[in-house]
């Protein structure tokens, strides 16, 4: 079976504890748990021409992970998110303002890549934040080839309406938790309940998988016909940093090789508990990929 050409686009940055600091960025860690999985994944993004930039490029290339598309900005610093974590392991964060990833740009070889390898593309809501780099992710919409995952992260100030109309209506596949259901919900004036608001939005966008998230467990998902429901048993709670980006890893390359949403569901919520039981987003080591590596590319 062909392995799936995924290209993520958005932020890499580092998440800053009060003890530490952990590479992140909703897109990276997709991308990563994509390439770890599946050997394959480009990230189109940007870093500063700073002390962070230049660590984050070194690890980056030291593992085999590939640059080519992670662009040095001379203008503008290495993203950065303050992240506090409470009793229950939810994260809080402060991020801040014009980093690199807010000013993207596509150059030739980036299109080539979209245009020529790649089969879909991952994007999220923060890095639509900047009229810049928002620009350049419409331009990227009118490839015809592609297809399109949409994370919808509701946080903070960094949507709108129109910006959730053009996600709704270019993906193909989006994933979004209870609160941010609610909020497109309202957005849209639609009255009825969890379940009939997932069947209007597939039906008026005519999305082919729309996924909720209920906490670090469970999550929906729709296909445009059925409905699966899945909850795991509880776990101990590290942190839930970077756990929807584990998930969205699983149900992107789920989708893309036509496996059962069933099937799907329960591969993608195990592997975001075990994201929960390590800190940050990221494993340290690969034995937790060993464990799933195989497992999404069974019929």
């Amino acid at each position: 079976m062909k392995t799936p050409a995924i290209t993520a686009f958005g932020e890499i940055l580092y998440d800053i504890y009060p003890e530490k600091k952990r590479l992140g960025g909703a897109p990276f860690n997709f991308i990563y748990h994509v390439w770890k999985l599946s050997g394959n994944g480009n990230l189109i993004s940007s870093v500063g021409e700073d002390e962070n930039g230049k660590e984050i490029l070194s690890f980056l290339k030291s593992i085999g992970f590939n640059t080519d598309y992670i662009y040095i900005d001379k203008a503008h610093l290495t993203g950065t998110v303050n992240v506090e974590v409470d009793e229950r392991g939810i994260p809080q964060f402060t991020i801040s303002p014009e980093c690199s990833y807010d000013f993207l740009k596509l150059d030739v070889k980036a299109k080539n890549l979209l245009e020529k390898e790649t089969d879909l593309l991952y994007f999220g809501t923060l890095t639509q934040r900047s009229r810049v780099s928002r620009n350049t992710l419409e331009e990227i919409f009118k490839i015809d080839s592609l297809k399109f995952f949409c994370d919808l992260n509701l946080r903070h100030d960094f949507f709108s309406k129109p910006l959730v109309e053009i996600a709704l209506k270019v993906c193909n596949v989006i994933k979004l938790n209870e609160e941010e259901l609610l909020k497109v919900k309202n957005m849209f004036g639609y009255k009825g309940n969890e379940k009939d608001t997932v069947e209007f939005l597939s039906r008026e966008f005519d999305i082919d998988l729309i996924c909720i998230t209920k906490g670090a467990e469970e999550a929906l998902i729709f296909d445009g016909e059925n409905f699966d429901y899945y909850k795991n048993s509880p776990r101990k709670v590290v942190d839930t940093v970077g756990a929807g980006d584990a998930f969205s890893a699983i149900l992107c390359l789920g989708y893309l090789q036509g496996i059962d949403i069933s099937k799907i569901n329960q591969i993608a919520n195990e592997f975001a508990a075990d994201i929960c039981e390590i800190e940050g987003a990221i494993p340290t080591e690969d034995t937790l990929y060993d464990k799933y590596k195989n497992k999404f590319i069974e019929k």
